[in-house]
């Protein structure tokens, strides 16, 4: 069944009212009729089963059937830390992270970053299509929430953001190549607890500099290592997030 996201204001206590963008979906490629029946979700995260009462040009009305009992998210937050890679990559991260339960994403300018996001004008029209990418991966895959999106940080800031988490990695191939780095990820999986707030820092391409690793563990991150192969900047946080949720929500079974 569909899925779209709405905003609190739009909701009441028996209907609920899509505008935006969503009005042209609906009406002109799902060619949804009076009757047909949504999942709302709202910014608190709550689904909601409707059906529609009303279609206009500029928004849809639904009347609530009932309230939802379920949640599609992962028991842990994560945080991806990206650094900033080339081309589109980021694109394919926002998205398939998305799919795979990312609370947030945070881009950052690393020191091996080619790309360089400090032009407000060309970043702003980036971050309208990467708010798209969030909404419609989150819809597709039915998530609670849309992942939240910061705006681009350098490693100082991504050091001291950290210090809400409980839970700080990162992606470092040079010492994970050793098997003490390797059993890193699977010790800290086995121990995260649910609600544990999860911050993974992955460089872009050609890795972090020595310096970065250094001050990444100076400031208690732990380096892990993410399987025996080398993975290019845009696999590595699907990896991870991979590994996350089969860890605690298929063995585990956490909630």
């Amino acid at each position: 069944m569909q899925r779209y996201f709405v905003s609190q204001e739009n909701v009441t206590e028996n209907s609920i009212r899509i505008i935006g963008d969503d009005v042209h979906h609906i009406q002109r490629v799902m060619r949804a009729q009076v009757g047909e029946k949504l999942i709302c979700v709202s910014d608190n995260g709550r689904a909601a089963l409707t059906y529609i009462i009303k279609l206009s040009d500029d928004y849809v009305d639904v009347e609530i059937e009932k309230w939802l009992e379920e949640s599609n998210e992962l028991p842990v937050s994560v945080t991806i830390a990206q650094g900033i890679p080339k081309g589109d990559k980021f694109d394919l991260i926002l998205q398939k992270g998305t799919e795979l339960g990312a609370d947030a994403f945070i881009p950052f300018q690393a020191e091996r970053s080619v790309a360089l996001w400090n032009d407000e004008k060309k970043y702003h029209k980036k971050v309208k299509r990467f708010q798209k990418i969030l909404k419609e991966a989150s819809e597709q895959s039915h998530r609670n929430r849309i992942p939240s999106l910061h705006s681009v940080m350098n490693l100082k800031q991504i050091l001291d953001e950290a210090s809400a988490y409980t839970v700080k990695l990162f992606a470092y191939e040079e010492e994970a190549k050793t098997e003490k780095m390797s059993s890193n990820l699977v010790n800290t999986l086995q121990n995260i607890l649910s609600h544990d707030k999860i911050i993974l820092c992955i460089g872009p391409e050609g890795g972090f500099s020595i310096k970065e690793a250094d001050q990444l563990r100076e400031n208690g991150f732990i380096p892990i290592r993410l399987g025996k192969r080398i993975l290019r900047t845009e696999t590595a946080a699907l990896y991870a997030l991979s590994s996350i949720s089969y860890q605690l929500e298929e063995l585990r079974c956490l909630t």
